[in-house]
């Protein structure tokens, strides 16, 4: 590979880390080519981007970004996952995955700066997601003015109950 070419992949993968809300490292040794293109047409789908890249690149790409705290994982075979929208999503896909195809190995992961650990990325998994997180919080928000528009109009529908039972008191007597 030419150098020109290696400079190229560094700058994108320099500005994909620092783009990256999450990014996960995973090992594929053993996943054969269709299994491959099933993971990465399930990434594709969560809008997760889903690259296998030298190390000596990963690691020159990760220097100044957040990724620099996990570049000691850049070992064997590695593939790299990154989101830009939902941080749930490539940890849902990939640990599905993972239970389906043992041979792809869950190494590490970051977010935020922070360093996920395999168990941090499997509960990361097990959250809803983000439109679920925001469907409760919208019915949450909609749930209050909904009670007291309901308390509201109470009043006057009782009040009504109360003329209609005396309108029909007075049309029996």
């Amino acid at each position: 590979m030419k150098r020109e070419t290696k400079q190229r992949i560094v700058e994108e993968l320099h500005d994909k880390f620092t783009r990256s809300k999450v990014l996960i490292l995973t090992d594929y040794m053993g996943l054969n080519v269709e299994d491959m293109n099933a993971l990465r047409s399930k990434l594709r789908e969560s809008e997760i981007e889903f690259k296998v890249v030298k190390n000596t690149l990963l690691k020159r790409a990760a220097e100044g970004t957040d990724a620099a705290h996990i570049v000691d994982s850049f070992k064997g075979p590695s593939a790299i996952a990154l989101s830009y929208d939902d941080p749930v999503a490539p940890a849902k896909v990939l640990t599905d995955f993972a239970k389906e195809h043992k041979k792809l190995e869950i190494k590490i992961g970051e977010m935020d700066g922070n360093v996920l650990d395999v168990a941090a990325i499997k509960s990361l998994s097990q959250l809803p997601s983000r439109e679920v997180l925001l469907a409760k919080l919208l019915s949450v928000c909609v749930a209050v003015p909904t009670g007291f528009v309901t308390a509201l109009s109470g009043v006057p529908r009782n009040f009504l109950n109360v003329l209609q039972a005396i309108k029909d008191q007075k049309e029996a007597a």
